[in-house]
């Protein structure tokens, strides 16, 4: 159903760009079009030959984009949160910190990659100031923090919100003779992740005064116009002004449209729960399943949380939605997956914890390889080398 939208409206969409500014950017453009070669035999694919059974397999190549196609958006999330989970987060316990923003303040991060990652630096240097305040209270001496941050551009109703999900290890790690030792800290209370996020607002605030990005100019090409419309949008409630307040929960702040949320803690035994937050902070903004068609035509869209009216789909037409796709595509060259601290390439206690975290499954890889796969042979077939139709090869 995507694939059908995408070929049949890009044309009108890119028409209707090139009339808007200087149209879309080339990355845009590009996804788009790579997502309707990905997958095609045509296009270029693998032969795949096992050689203990003789049977053999074509895989078409991928696009590998970071935007539209939902497959290598998929991929991307369960290959990152594997590595992950197998070769740098250490065996111990973690909290996701996850920080949202007001419209005023999203939509300037998405104008200026690089004041996203400023954001995030002030952001993740408030949080390891609490971590390392809470550490000298438990009579922590020199311990230092770490996270693992994904970026996204999107919310679960494909509506453009920049935001952070941090993966912080719950306590400090302790450099000793001899390796690394690890405290755990208790949860943090309810006024310190209110009193952060007050010092978050007010950091990011002045940072965004001091670089002169606010107040926003408005749209400059047809790709911020979207973004534009995206963020203006709202969802409809059935009574506004009688709506009930949100539910209070734990760990939970909320500031001027400033967002924290720290409730989500897993055990240092839940390698599994692990992963599957590793997968959710590097998936992408669209997921097939949730497309459908429509009584009347209209492609729709189920959301992950009912409306208070009861709405649970949002519907779009062809055009439509990839308008809505079109902003949501991140920027060329910026990084979705950032290592802070214990966990950056250039830290010093980062060969300890990798090698604490890879080292059972690096013994037990050279075993599993050889239970589970059969050798094979891997022919790489471009279809510009070909000189009859796929339909004939046997």
């Amino acid at each position: 159903m995507l694939y059908a939208a995408v070929r049949d409206n890009l044309a009108t969409l890119l028409a209707e760009a090139s009339e808007l500014g200087r149209g879309l950017p080339r990355y845009v453009e590009r996804d788009f079009a790579r997502y309707l070669e990905c997958g095609v035999l045509t296009h270029g694919f693998a032969r795949v030959r096992c050689e203990s059974c003789k049977d053999e397999l074509l895989v078409a190549f991928s696009c590998k984009g970071r935007g539209v196609c939902p497959s290598c958006n998929a991929k991307r999330a369960h290959v990152t949160a594997a590595h992950l989970v197998e070769r740098v987060l250490p065996h111990v316990p973690y909290r996701q910190w996850t920080l949202s923003f007001p419209h005023r303040v999203r939509w300037v991060l998405l104008k200026d990659a690089g004041l996203l990652s400023d954001v995030l630096t002030v952001f993740l240097r408030a949080v390891f100031a609490l971590q390392r305040r809470r550490a000298r209270r438990q009579g922590i001496r020199r311990g230092q923090v770490g996270a693992v941050s994904f970026i996204q551009f999107f919310g679960s109703a494909l509506q453009v919100t920049p935001h952070f999900h941090s993966l912080v290890p719950d306590g400090a790690f302790v450099q000793r003779e001899g390796g690394v030792h690890f405290a755990p800290l208790p949860p943090p209370t309810q006024d310190e992740v209110e009193r952060l996020l007050r010092v978050v607002r007010h950091r990011v605030l002045r940072l965004l005064e001091k670089r002169g990005a606010m107040p926003a100019q408005g749209p400059e090409d047809a790709l911020q116009a979207y973004q534009a419309h995206s963020l203006q949008q709202r969802l409809r409630w059935t009574e506004v002004d009688v709506r009930p307040p949100p539910r209070k929960q734990p760990r939970c702040a909320l500031l001027e449209g400033f967002s924290l949320h720290a409730n989500t803690h897993l055990h240092a035994n839940d390698r599994q729960g692990l992963e599957r937050l590793c997968r959710y902070g590097a998936r992408g903004a669209l997921a097939l399943a949730r497309l459908s068609r429509a009584a009347d035509g209209r492609i729709a869209y189920r959301m992950k949380r009912p409306l208070p009216d009861g709405t649970t789909h949002l519907l779009f037409t062809g055009l439509e939605l990839l308008r809505r796709v079109a902003s949501l595509v991140p920027p060329p060259r910026a990084n979705l997956t950032r290592f802070h601290a214990v966990f950056a390439p250039g830290a010093k206690l980062r060969p300890f914890l990798v090698t604490q975290a890879g080292e059972e499954e690096a013994n037990e890889a050279p075993q599993a390889a050889a239970s589970k796969f059969c050798p094979a042979s891997i022919t790489f077939s471009p279809w510009r080398q070909l000189h009859f139709p796929i339909g004939l090869m046997s």
